[in-house]
């Protein structure tokens, strides 16, 4: 293990971090807030401790794998760690497991929150917990491997480890799909910021709540959330942008190299994505037909709700705690499916779920005809017994630690429904949902060590339990 290295990606990590907070910074001195001191001070140790580690530690040595993931997992906790000092230097958050808590909420796009009011909150900090979804929705690291161009071969290993969810780079050089994905991921954004302020959205509030959206984070500067706005152009314009950030990035690029929009529908996953949002829509609207005026109403709150949840970013319209059960059974479920792989959602993911169906119909048809030899397919390609399996253990894996996260979490005192309903939402990035804290009950009013452990959960989820679990291994370090 070449622990020098790690230190020294560390240190890089740290001056990225310290850079991006210069950001926050000018709208606090634009407004004069009372957070401008917090972001300097913030700047200043961030930066200083990136430079000083490496003049400390010189880089030498290559990336292996050994060295990915564990780049990768304490990059995250480290970022975490100095990206919550902005909230505990402003005094917004009074204790270091509220700060670490929102720091961590934002970089794994989870979106959880322990402010009960976020419209007194400076616009410096608002900005920089929307800000901190935007970094950790394609993930700060790939923005290094984007541009640190160094890293050679190192730089496909920590990409691996970081997003999991593309399976082939989408050019000859990693460094060069991270910078394809990233250049996407902006323009997305772009476009979404430049759509609701031309519907009337303040520049500001358009820019915040475009992180939310293009990163599915979910955290909004309104305690109303997307609900606050009701311009009902602006709710269409962010489901749109919604379903487009659950889809897998590299069929955006796929799609314009070729020219071609049947880039999407040949894509058995996206057409699983399309299908799913379109029947629980239908379901949720029947289900809730008689909470809405008209069928305008209906039809935007069922859609706007249904990609919300699924893709995990977690924005509301409306009080999902007072739909019929059938519906908030929907939104749970839909909640542990996520988004398309290669996307910025959370959760399990369509993929996942596709092999698994696929597999499924196989040995159904295995049992009908058991001398045929029948193999799993996706876009007409043979899906490997090791892929499979690997899919059953992380899906076995996912249920063990939500069942066992959620018998800890009423041990902590919470009754049975919100224990695992705050559970899902963070171990899905989702951040809310029926039932959850945050819907029913504040993340403000958890334990300390209750908000820990669900930090803990958020980052697992978001590196999808693997790449974290697997830093506990003892032959890692040999």
């Amino acid at each position: 293990m070449n622990i020098r290295l790690i230190i020294n990606l560390m240190g890089k990590a740290l001056i990225f971090l310290g850079l991006f907070m210069i950001l926050p910074l000018l709208w606090a001195l634009y407004d004069q807030g009372p957070d401008r001191l917090a972001f300097i001070i913030s700047i200043v140790i961030t930066i200083s401790c990136g430079l000083l580690i490496m003049w400390l530690v010189p880089e030498k040595g290559e990336i292996r794998y050994r060295e990915s993931f564990v780049i990768v997992t304490v990059g995250w906790l480290l970022v975490s760690l100095f990206g919550s000092l902005p909230f505990l230097l402003s005094g917004v958050c009074t204790s270091f497991s509220d700060a670490f808590f929102e720091s961590v909420s934002g970089f794994t796009t989870t979106g959880a929150t322990i402010f009960t009011d976020v419209e007194i909150l400076p616009r410096g900090i608002l900005f920089w917990r929307s800000l901190t979804l935007w970094l950790g929705g394609m993930g700060i690291i790939v923005f290094m491997v984007a541009l640190l161009s160094q890293l050679g071969v190192g730089a496909n290993r920590i990409f691996r480890a970081e997003i999991p969810g593309i399976a082939t780079k989408i050019l000859p050089r990693i460094s060069e799909t991270a910078q394809v994905l990233w250049i996407t991921y902006l323009v997305l954004t772009l476009l979404e910021t430049g759509l609701l302020w031309l519907l009337g959205m303040p520049l500001f509030d358009a820019l915040c709540h475009s992180f939310g959206t293009v990163a599915t984070g979910g955290v909004t500067i309104k305690n109303g959330s997307i609900g606050a706005y009701p311009i009902e152009a602006i709710q269409w314009v962010i489901i749109l942008f919604m379903f487009l950030s659950g889809v897998n990035f590299a069929l955006y690029y796929q799609a314009l190299r070729g020219r071609s929009l049947r880039t999407f529908w040949r894509n058995e996953e996206f057409r699983l994505y399309t299908a799913i949002v379109l029947v629980a829509t239908v379901i949720i609207a029947i289900s809730t037909h008689q909470l809405f005026s008209g069928g305008e109403e209906l039809i935007r709150t069922s859609l706007f709700q249904v990609v919300s949840i699924m893709n995990t970013t977690g924005y509301t319209t409306t009080d999902i705690n007072a739909w019929p059960s059938m519906a908030q059974a929907i939104l749970i479920a839909l909640m542990f499916i996520g988004g398309c792989s290669g996307s910025t959602s959370g959760s399990i993911k369509i993929r996942r779920i596709l092999v698994l169906l696929k597999e499924g119909i196989v040995e159904i048809r295995k049992l009908i005809h058991p001398r045929a030899v029948i193999s799993p397919k996706i876009e007409g390609k043979a899906i490997s017994v090791e892929l499979v399996n690997n899919i059953q253990q992380f899906f076995f894996l996912y249920v063990v630690i939500f069942v066992i996260s959620g018998i800890i979490m009423t041990a902590m005192g919470l009754d049975l429904t919100s224990a695992f309903t705050s559970v899902a939402a963070s171990l899905t990035n989702v951040g809310t949902g029926p039932g959850a804290a945050g819907s029913a009950i504040t993340y403000a009013e958890l334990a300390d060590q209750g908000k820990f452990f669900l930090s803990f959960l958020m980052l697992l989820g978001r590196l999808e339990i693997y790449t974290v679990f697997i830093i506990f291994s003892p032959s890692l370090w040999k």
